[in-house]
């Protein structure tokens, strides 16, 4: 079963679809990275998923229950900070958490959990003023996880960190399936961020979803080396002579495959490529990255 499950899911705004026909499929236990420029229709999403504001048209389950017939019992099930979380900067950290949990009926030992699994318990007493904005975002974090919910819809969790609030947050996110048995829902607009902690993602873009899938096998997992060198075409020869395939780009030659087997091959191309007297000038190894098919994505769209 899938945590989210949308069909046609629509929003207009101002006579502009800002969410347009959204087909979600977020399986259970996965960390989901909500990927899009600024704009694109990820916060309406959210906010249409937890029934924040009314969609135009469309189906969303959560958990099994679809919205808004079953909320209760779904909302029951789900932590969540949309936009800017509020905190009460007057109050300690402890008695922000303790106020929702109150709020809830949950027991007292909610609030020491949830502070460990964020890493706050030695700032706990300190008013929430004092708190970094790294530090403010895991005390929303700890609060969304109150309840030890089996969903988290998390809206760009990282927006407005330092490198080392954006570490610690992003190594937080990655582990919480495991610490806690939940799905996680992340919304983003870093595409490096999204690469290092999602195992799924959608791609938004004009408020479509163009792109949806396990991140792993939507980059792929091919390498390519790229050798550059003072002949290509004559490499290229003597690389298919010797049952290697290399492509010719530009002054280059470049490799692909598996990257287990790409060392030896390399070391293969080069012993013959010397051989053959052709001055090699470097073999640098390629990985395709997120950016990369986001640009691919984006150039297709514009095609």
């Amino acid at each position: 079963m899938n945590a989210i499950e949308t069909t046609g899911l629509t929003k207009t705004l101002g006579g502009r679809r800002v969410v347009d026909e959204v087909a979600l499929a977020v399986p259970t236990g996965s960390v989901y990275g909500f990927l899009g420029p600024n704009g694109a229709g990820k916060t309406t999403a959210m906010r249409l998923l937890l029934g924040l504001m009314r969609r135009d048209a469309g189906e969303v389950r959560l958990l099994g229950h679809a919205m808004p017939g079953d909320a209760r019992a779904a909302l029951a099930q789900i932590g969540a900070f949309i936009e800017t979380p509020g905190l009460y900067d007057h109050l300690s950290g402890r008695t922000n958490l303790d106020l929702t949990r109150r709020l809830r009926d949950l027991p007292a030992s909610e609030v020491d959990r949830v502070l460990e699994i964020v890493d706050l318990t030695d700032a706990a007493r300190r008013r929430a003023g004092t708190y970094s904005l790294g530090m403010k975002q895991r005390l929303a974090l700890a609060r969304a996880l109150l309840g030890n919910p089996r969903l988290l819809l998390l809206d760009e969790p990282t927006n407005g960190l330092d490198p080392d609030g954006i570490i610690a947050m992003r190594d937080l996110i990655r582990d919480l399936p495991q610490a806690t048995g939940c799905t996680v829902f992340v919304s983003s607009h870093l595409l490096s961020e999204v690469e290092q902690m999602a195992t799924h993602m959608g791609m938004m873009r004009d408020g479509r979803l163009v792109l949806q899938g396990e991140v792993r096998a939507l980059i792929g997992t091919a390498q390519t080396v790229r050798i550059a060198l003072d002949d290509a075409h004559r490499g290229a020869g003597v690389l298919t002579a010797a049952g290697l395939d290399a492509t010719i780009a530009g002054e280059a030659l470049v490799l692909a495959g598996d990257p287990d087997a790409m060392r030896t091959a390399t070391a293969a191309a080069l012993r013959h490529l010397i051989d053959a007297g052709i001055a090699v000038f470097s073999a640098v190894p390629e990985t395709r990255s997120l950016e990369g098919l986001y640009r691919d994505t984006v150039a297709l769209g514009e095609a």
